[in-house]
């Protein structure tokens, strides 16, 4: 990334892994806003905004199916822990349902963070770690855990049937419980899962499909759809604007 613009992330405590993806810090220090466009990553992101221009903010935002456009203001640092989601039901406890392809602001003090917290980004990490401590569950349901193990191991190559069947949940009780706590059905999950993980491939400027997909013509269909642009364009990634792209690069 350029030196205006920049994004770190560590990974999460062993014990919070089945929920958390990683905590991060983005900041746009340069005197004119940072135009990016955000992809679907099958992450839940809780962040933690401030900048010059507004003021202290708490945003969740829920699963996003399509590419979007942001406007970062200048001198602005945001903090961010991105959730897996099965942070959904047993950290957060509340579907999240209604807020695909959106999100919501949350009052000040949730989890008893404020603008005085993001100061510092080790800081910051220690915090986050407490209160995820403080709302880690006891016990979960071992089928879901083991769902979501499945589908991150294959990338969400692996078939609704495929999965239900080595879970023992139905399909149809799957996708009633993707659609009430996430806004969308297993499958259609899987596929941004499945995009995230050609991403991969596509930041080292392989652009042929790499995983489980038709033909070349299906591969650019599916990466249109979820980008917004071809691969050619996304591997190009001008100006650092594809972020998700951008972080993958740096690993």
């Amino acid at each position: 990334m350029n030196n205006d613009f920049n994004f770190t992330y560590i990974e999460p405590e062993k014990q919070f892994a089945d929920f958390v993806e990683s905590i991060g810090i983005f900041f746009n220090s340069s005197t004119t806003p940072k135009e990016v466009v955000v992809l679907p990553d099958g992450r839940i992101d809780l962040f933690f905004w401030k900048s010059d221009e507004e003021t202290f903010e708490i945003i969740l935002l829920g699963l996003e199916t399509v590419a979007e456009q942001r406007s970062l203001p200048p001198k602005t640092i945001i903090y961010v822990i991105s959730f897996k989601p099965l942070a959904v039901e047993y950290l957060l406890r509340e579907s999240i349902a209604e807020l695909l392809n959106t999100g919501k602001k949350l009052p000040y003090g949730f989890w008893s963070f404020g603008i005085n917290d993001l100061n510092d980004f080790d800081t910051f990490c220690l915090k986050a770690n407490q209160q995820l401590a403080v709302h880690l569950p006891a016990k979960i349901d071992e089928r879901k855990r083991k769902l979501f193990e499945l589908i991150y191991a294959s990338n969400g190559e692996m078939t609704v049937k495929a999965l239900s069947e080595n879970v023992f949940w139905s399909s149809r009780q799957i996708n009633r419980y993707f659609t009430q706590q996430f806004g969308l059905p297993l499958k259609a999950y899987c596929s941004i899962l499945r995009f995230r993980a050609s991403l991969n491939h596509i930041a080292k400027g392989k652009l042929f499909p790499e995983l489980n997909f038709t033909d070349q013509t299906y591969f650019i269909k599916e990466i249109r759809k979820f980008s917004g642009v071809v691969p050619r364009e996304l591997s190009q990634n001008k100006n650092d604007r594809f972020v998700l792209l951008s972080v993958l690069k740096q690993k």
